[in-house]
């Protein structure tokens, strides 16, 4: 699994007159009403970290950039769009990285090799950022939660299902008060 904008990392406070840099993650937002029904299914199974993280399908894990990538970076974000088609999604069931990672996900079921494209090219540009794990489209739905809520995430989501039409991806900050916020939505443009 790449590192997933749920997987907030210690970040260590700059120097004094040097600029901080901005963690930055993009993704796919999952639609409402299933985008909140996920985030406070989340947050029922314990995880602490529900009401900071939108639900999403991640493209770019965070990652630290100064102010010359960042610009660099958008627009990339927006050629990237422009080139790719919007595309159909569909979830379904629950799956685990257990025991590499405690992580309960919901499985991407339709669409995973139109996110593994937007993912590569969002990945080759001013960012070429190397994984420490294969990409896999998912939807977190419990993290670094107890074994039994783990076990209960993958239990009572096994049989949940969503379809919905990708048309944008968003370009999250993460905030001082570790919130993941968007900065910036980019519309998939047709190719």
């Amino acid at each position: 699994m790449s590192r997933d904008v749920d997987a907030i990392g210690d970040r260590e406070p700059e120097p004094p007159g040097v600029p901080s840099p901005t963690t930055i993650g993009i993704s796919i937002a999952v639609p409402e009403p299933d985008g909140t029904y996920l985030q406070q299914r989340r947050a029922d199974f314990g995880d602490h970290a529900a009401w900071r993280i939108p639900a999403h399908i991640t493209l770019l894990p965070p990652t630290a950039v100064d102010a010359e990538t960042y610009a660099a970076m958008r627009e990339h974000c927006a050629k990237v769009a422009a080139t790719h088609s919007p595309f159909e999604v569909v979830l379904r069931g629950t799956g685990t990285f257990r025991p590499v990672s405690d992580v309960v996900f919901i499985q991407v079921a339709k669409g995973v090799s139109a996110c593994e494209r937007l993912e590569i090219a969002l990945r080759s540009g001013p960012v070429l950022r190397e994984l420490a794990f294969y990409y896999h489209p998912h939807v977190t739905v419990a993290h670094d939660a107890s074994a039994q809520a783990l076990d209960r995430a993958f239990d009572e989501l096994s049989g949940y299902s969503a379809d919905f039409t990708v048309d944008s991806f968003h370009l999250y900050e993460l905030g001082a008060d570790d919130v993941w916020r968007p900065a910036e939505e980019f519309a998939l443009g047709g190719g």
